[in-house]
């Protein structure tokens, strides 16, 4: 035990000093942005840390005073004030911990991303539009949009010593990563305040300053539940609880993936947070949240328990009892220009980004937007309203579009097809000319009766005109099931997806026989040729137009292969497939049973072949020889059988196989089956045959040309490969080593 509280305080210890030290100044900040007395955010950030810390489910989350709930403070504040603040914080604590009993937790995680991002950047702009203004030496106005009308006279006229300090402290925030001298461990908040602290102390500027006063922590600075009007106050407790768990909850699942240690209880983290915020508001201290800056950093210097976070809080405890002398010569512009700069960073560009890419940006903007006009809480339901809009415009949408190329008319609808798409398939549809063959793609989620009706009613008219229609179903039968009466089955599988077996195929005709007129019994008819040519057709519709470019260029260019791939002809092994390749990256050979003849025989001529053109005129630098489980051309030397029809071209190309067959009977015996040791020890013989080619040969001894087995286990599809020691060893195994 000794020694794994050593382990604990070694990287814990000096975890917990480093968030201090970004804590503290943020504390102080947030705490001067929302109208309450400076204190306030030290107490949470104690409170935060310590009981957060130990009642909260995650290990290494930091909690304390939250940029992202300045806003809604400063508001409660305003309404009723600060003592009414610290009451509606113990109530939203109360509400916390009830949902976190209940179990409910993970649904705060289906609050949009995109409203998320979209409220912390509002809170961003309000903060920085409030704090330029303490920042300048001036106080902010009573709104967002005052703020905003009030700056250009405040930037053109106010020039005294607190803007210089609030310069100095947004210059060293901005330039501190460009300083590689000094220590990375001083982190630029703290280093931006004590820097402007200091000058402000030498130059004796008069600006502002922190005020703590001595009897903050007595019951005259506790909560007060507020006189005014009920519903505000129900309000505003709603308001904090649900900021400070959705805030709380997205930042622990984001730390989740930047360390390796104990996942994150999200109900027992929302307990954390919820017993953190009723005894923060009943010491006088600011709502707690988790704060991914502080967690971030924590997980960055180390952290690897909820020890790092306890102890953090305990520093600043004895920080708030010994060196507020120290705290209070800290000017208020400085604290100002740390908020200007943490609310800039709010409008994080990169989730910005992130919510373009799935299309959801006006839902940012407008969430950002009503936060700043109408206020937060306000704000938060407007891009709620606006994601669950955008939702319900996805679900019902549709894309109809009708075009003509070489092979004919093509409609292909895709998405939500409901009575909403009617007019637009209607309208697609009729600019198909009458009497022309028509191929109807349906890649449709939904089906309602009216789509149906409506698709099916113009294709009776364009089939009485003298027209044909061939209407294909991606995914569920909607058309098909509602025309014919049955229920549509499950999803099932993309025409296109050609790796599927038979028995996942849709069912074609009866083989047809060999037309004799033909010659060697060559059909013009059904069967094989057909499913041939319905699978050229599918090809054409759903892959050629994706494939396309790719192929143009390789023909411009020529094929380039990475190796050369030598494996079975079983039609169950898929090269491309188990390899993720695609055309222009294997030079494929394939034969029965994997064989490489030896270079000195008759039969070699063919691989002979292969490999001079991949090494001479390809310049592979690797040959890969792949067998695979339960390969029939192994099997037959194993248990041969009498077969009716005469064979000898088979008989005497399994011959090559002949010395794999002595090795396993010269081996030791194996738990392993017989014909699973032959199929792998094949592998071996054959990478052993490729040395007998004499431009192999010289091109391994250089290191120009890297020879590699696989082995591929049909049963289990998984790939194998050949190690040091002469065993396959699959590939998740490789890799994890």
């Amino acid at each position: 035990m000794n020694g794994f509280w050593r382990e604990r305080l070694r990287a814990d210890l000096p975890a917990s000093l480093v968030v201090v030290l970004v804590a503290l100044p943020l504390s102080l900040g947030i705490a001067v942005a929302s109208g309450a007395p400076v204190i306030a955010g030290l107490i949470s950030a104690v409170v935060g840390g310590i009981v957060a810390g130990v009642l909260g489910g995650s290990v290494v989350q930091v909690s304390g005073p939250a940029a992202g709930l300045t806003l809604i403070v400063a508001q409660t504040v305003a309404t009723f004030g600060w003592r009414g603040a610290c009451a509606i914080t113990v109530a939203a604590g109360l509400l916390q911990l009830l949902l976190g009993a209940s179990r409910v937790a993970r649904a705060a995680l289906a609050v949009s991303p995109a409203v998320v991002h979209g409220m912390l950047a509002g809170v961003g702009v309000v903060i920085v539009l409030s704090q330029i203004h303490v920042l300048l030496g001036d106080a902010p106005q009573a709104s967002p949009l005052a703020n905003l009308r009030a700056l250009p006279r405040e930037l053109m006229h106010n020039h005294t010593t607190a803007v210089l300090i609030g310069v100095l402290t947004l210059a060293v925030l901005a330039l501190w990563r460009y300083v590689p001298a000094l220590p990375r461990w001083i982190p630029a908040p703290l280093a931006a305040v004590v820097i402007g602290t200091v000058t402000a102390a030498a130059t004796g500027w008069p600006v502002q300053r922190v005020e703590i006063p001595d009897d903050v922590l007595s019951f005259e600075a506790g909560p007060q539940w507020p006189t005014g009007p009920l519903h505000l106050a129900l309000a505003a407790v709603g308001a904090v609880a649900m900021v400070a768990s959705v805030e709380s909850l997205l930042c622990a699942v984001a730390v989740d993936r930047m360390h390796a240690g104990p996942r994150v209880n999200l109900d027992r983290e929302l307990c954390g947070q919820g017993a953190a915020n009723l005894v923060a508001g009943a010491l006088g201290g600011l709502p707690v949240a988790g704060v991914i800056v502080r967690s971030s950093t924590n997980v960055r210097a180390g952290a690897r328990s909820r020890l790092s976070t306890v102890l953090h809080g305990v520093w600043i405890l004895a920080l708030v009892v010994a060196a507020v002398p120290v705290i209070e010569l800290i000017p208020l512009p400085a604290l100002a220009a740390l908020l200007v700069y943490t609310g800039v960073q709010m409008v994080n560009l990169t989730h910005a980004q992130q919510v373009h890419q799935h299309r959801e940006t006006p839902v940012y903007l407008l969430t950002l937007l009503s936060v700043v006009v109408l206020g937060l809480f306000e704000g938060v339901l407007v891009g709620m309203g606006c994601a669950l809009l955008l939702s319900v415009w996805r679900l019902t949408h549709a894309t109809v579009r009708a075009y003509l190329d070489g092979q004919g008319w093509h409609v292909v609808v895709e998405g939500s097809v409901t009575f909403l798409a009617v007019p637009r398939l209607s309208r697609e549809l009729a600019q198909v000319p009458a009497g022309t063959a028509v191929s109807v793609e349906l890649n449709a989620d939904f089906m309602d009766h009216a789509a149906v009706t409506a698709l099916h009613d113009w294709l009776v008219g364009h089939e009485r005109g003298g027209g044909t229609v061939e209407v294909h179903e991606l995914h569920h039968d909607w058309y098909a099931g509602a025309i014919t009466g049955q229920r549509p089955p499950a999803r099932k599988p993309h025409p296109a997806a050609w790796w599927l077996p038979r028995i996942h195929r849709p069912a074609g005709a009866a083989p047809a026989a060999p037309d004799a007129s033909m010659p060697d019994g060559v059909s013009h008819g059904g069967g094989a040729r057909e499913r041939l040519a319905r699978g050229a057709r599918m090809f054409h519709r759903h892959a050629a137009r994706r494939i396309a470019p790719l192929l143009a260029d390789l023909a411009r260019t020529g094929q380039q292969p990475t190796q050369l791939f030598i494996t079975c002809s079983d039609s169950r092994l898929v090269p491309s497939l188990i390899t993720a390749t695609g055309p222009g990256d294997l030079f494929v050979v394939r034969n029965v049973g994997n064989l490489v003849p030896d270079s000195g025989d008759g039969d070699a001529a063919g691989v002979g072949a292969a490999v001079d053109f991949a090494l001479n005129v390809l310049e592979v630098r690797t040959i890969t020889v792949c067998g695979h489980s339960g390969c029939g051309a192994l099997a037959a030397l194993l248990r041969p059988v009498t077969h009716p029809a005469p064979m000898p071209h088979l008989g005497r190309w399994l011959r090559h196989a002949e010395p794999s067959l002595a090795r396993v009977e010269a081996a030791a015996p194996s738990d392993v089956d017989h014909l699973t040791r032959l199929c792998q020890t094949n592998v071996v013989q054959q990478l052993e045959h490729l040395m007998s080619y004499p431009a192999v040969r010289e091109r391994v001894a250089a290191g120009r040309l890297e020879l590699v087995g696989m082995y591929f286990d049909l049963a289990t599809s998984r790939v194998h490969l050949l190690g040091a020691d002469q065993a396959f060893v699959p590939v998740e195994a490789l890799s994890r080593s």
